[in-house]
């Protein structure tokens, strides 16, 4: 057991303050803002008419998804249709793999 004690005094630096600002500012613009929407509507339409019903939940959050990321951009609605189809592809490939572990697992229960 150490029984020596040393007595420390801290020592603090001048404070430091920044202000965060954004790289490039994007002006807020309601017709910008509703064209964005537009264009979000109709991609998500046309998937959700090609799907079915089963699909409404899971794209809706995809649509959802891909739009808050694309917003954070400079062009997001350059960035928001390859996005939708990224998050489209993981909600698939989720519902692939939640249908295997669901078969398996009804398997393994009437075994």
């Amino acid at each position: 057991m150490n029984t020596k004690k040393i007595a420390l005094t801290a020592q603090f630096g001048a404070e430091t303050r920044f202000e965060l600002q954004p790289t490039q500012a994007v002006l807020f613009d309601a017709a910008y803002e509703g064209a964005f929407e537009r264009l979000k509507n109709k991609l998500l339409d046309g998937r959700l008419r090609r799907a079915g019903a089963k699909w409404d939940g899971p794209l809706r959050d995809a649509a959802g998804e891909a739009a808050a990321i694309a917003w954070t951009t400079s062009v997001p609605s350059l960035v928001f249709p390859e996005l939708f189809e990224e998050k489209i592809a993981a909600a698939v490939s989720q519902d692939k793999r939640q249908t295997r572990i669901l078969r398996k697992s009804r398997e393994l229960l009437a075994a």
